[in-house]
Order: structure tokens, then sequence, then C-alpha cells
């Protein structure tokens, strides 16, 4: 089979000219095709959409050039972003499980928020998307122009945007994904800063929890509702992050138990997923050679990065009353990443 944008990674590395064409390129930035393993299951042309300018388009097309592969078109997934490749994931949407529901969805605007917001949407749900660009908010819903979706730029740390998000749920409100959340920049303790430590924990864990205590009313009114928070493996382990984020995923997994454990018997549910790898806009970064060192030596040997709607299968399900058994838990959407 001749290689080209829509071929994954792996393909590309288990081809001799393939694996040859990338070699050449990574070695020009320093780079080396290990760094690939955890991407073995995307297309060249996923690649390009996230990796923020860093893999371009153009570069795409030299390495089809170089080993003289098909120049085809990119197929488009439901929010505008190169579709699964064939073998990849395929979203099987549930007609009217959302209906006459409203959910909360944060960092709507992009990776694991939108293609959440964009399931629940579809699924006939109504649909709060907060994020703070306006930009990605407007695009979003372009791409959804016959859903039921209201767009809030808001900042999740601020009482004020916290209010102006549950003044535009309204009375009801059925479900809250948490999923807007910060990286940190990879450095250990002792060499984290207060700014990065203090940013982290506001957003990811402060945040949070602002926004599940401001839901908590309406949903204890109505005896019902389902919270979703977005935790990480970096929740379940040591070697996912730096020592901000790694310690403030650990927090909003305790947070979602002793949430769950209050309000048991109330008809609230509380659930977190902690995603592994996924090609989301989060971009890490390293401020320290030791947590390079030691993180990417980590995720050489990790499964693959996944795709931001194979974590919104599990969000939505969590959301909605197929999983109606099921509060407290911590679900790793990983691929098998805790497993390792």
């Amino acid at each position: 089979m001749a290689l080209s944008k829509n071929s994954t990674v792996g393909e590309w590395l288990a081809d001799p000219a393939g694996h040859a064409a990338l070699t050449e390129l990574l070695g020009k930035g320093g780079a080396s095709v290990d760094s690939l393993e955890p991407a073995k299951g995307l297309s060249l042309s996923q690649l390009v959409s996230m990796s923020r300018g860093s893999f371009t388009e153009a570069m795409a097309d030299s390495l089809v050039a170089a080993v003289g592969g098909e120049a085809e078109p990119v197929a488009v997934g439901e929010q505008g972003t190169p579709a699964p490749t064939p073998a990849g994931f395929q979203e099987r949407i549930t007609e009217g499980r959302f209906a006459g529901k409203t959910v909360i969805v944060t960092g709507a605007g992009s990776g694991i928020g939108r293609a959440t917001a964009s399931r629940v949407a579809r699924e006939g749900g109504r649909v709060i998307a907060v994020d703070i660009s306006q930009e990605r908010l407007d695009e979003f819903k372009a791409a959804h122009d016959s859903a039921d979706i209201v767009t809030l730029t808001a900042d999740i740390t601020d009482d004020a945007g916290v209010a102006k998000i549950v003044e535009a749920a309204g009375e009801r409100i059925d479900g809250l994904a948490n999923v807007a959340g910060i990286m940190d920049d990879m450095t250990p303790v002792g060499e984290v800063s207060d700014a990065v430590w203090n940013r982290v924990f506001n957003v990811n864990v402060t945040g949070t929890m602002k926004l599940m205590r401001a839901v908590i009313p309406a949903m204890q009114k109505a005896a019902a509702g389902q919270i979703v928070n977005v935790a990480s493996e970096a929740g379940l382990r040591g070697s996912a992050a730096g020592a901000a984020y790694t310690a403030s995923k650990h927090a909003v997994i305790g947070l979602t138990k002793s949430s769950a454990f209050m309000y048991t018997g109330t008809g609230i549910r509380i659930n977190a997923v902690c995603p592994g790898g996924v090609a989301t806009n989060i971009e890490a970064t390293f401020a320290s050679p030791l947590g390079a060192e030691r993180v990417q030596r980590a995720m050489a040997i990790l499964p693959g990065v996944a795709q931001s709607e194979q974590l919104a299968a599990s969000i939505t399900w969590l959301l909605s009353d197929d999983s109606t058994n099921v509060t407290g838990a911590i679900v790793a959407s990983d691929g098998g990443w805790s497993a390792a």
C-alpha cells in the first residue's frame, strides 16, 4: 500500500522508505523516530492538526513526495478535523440520548471538551459550551449550526465567570463535564515555581471545585444530575507530568471521591475520567532537563495517543443514564496505560 498523509505513523515506521524519510526529517531537528512511538495510531494529517505548527502540512507533503506516495485528499470528520483512519475509532451516535437535558461542558473550544460538547449536542442535548476563546467557540458553533448550543467565554476560576455559566444554563442542569485544564512545565518539586504551582492548581482544582459547588444546588433540587471531572493518568501515577500537574490531578480524584460519597443516594452521580496521551491542543513544555529526561523516557514505552472523540465516548457514557449505577468511579480511559 502506498503511503500518504492519511497513513498512520505506525504504517510509515513499518515501511522501510517511510521509516528512512521520518528518520531524516526528525534528525534535522535533533529528534529520533522513537519520539513518535506514542503517536503510532495517528495519521500524518492528524499530527499536523495537533502539533501547533511544529509539524506542518508542507513537512507532511515533503515526506509523501520523498517516498513517492499518494497525494490523496485528507478525510474530514464531524468537527472539521482529520477523520479517524479506517482502523481507528469510529463514533456511534445514539440519537436522543441527551434529549431534554442541559449539559455544561468546559474547555469546549478544543480537544476533549470540544469532542464532548459535540457528541452531547449531536445526541440531542442542550449544551452550554464554555471556553476562554470566543474564536474557538464561534468556530465550534458554526460547525453545529442545527444543534442547541449556548456558547460562553468565562474563566472557571473566577466567581463571576462561574455565576455566568450557571445563569446561562438556567434552572435545570442535568450534567457537568469539567474538562478545562492546563499542563505544567514538567518541573520536579525541587524546581517548581510558585507561579506554576498556583496557576495549575487554580485552574485544575479550584476551577473544578467552583463549578461543582455551583451546580450542586440545581441538581439537589431535581434529585438528579451527573458530574464528570477530567483527571489524568497523572492522578494515578507519578511518571506522567511535573509536580504541579500531578498533584493537581491527584486532588481532582480526591475531590471526585469525596463528593461522590457525600451525595450518594441523592440522585447525583460524580465520576472522573483519567486520560493517557490524547491529541489535544494542551502543549507540554519542558522547563527542566531532569523532568524532560524522566518523563520522555516513560512516554516512549507507553500506549499511543488517543483521539479526543475516544475520551468523549467515555465522558458522555458517564454523563448519560446508561451509567446509572456508577458513582465515585475513577475510569482510566487510557488505552491500557494504567495496566503497564
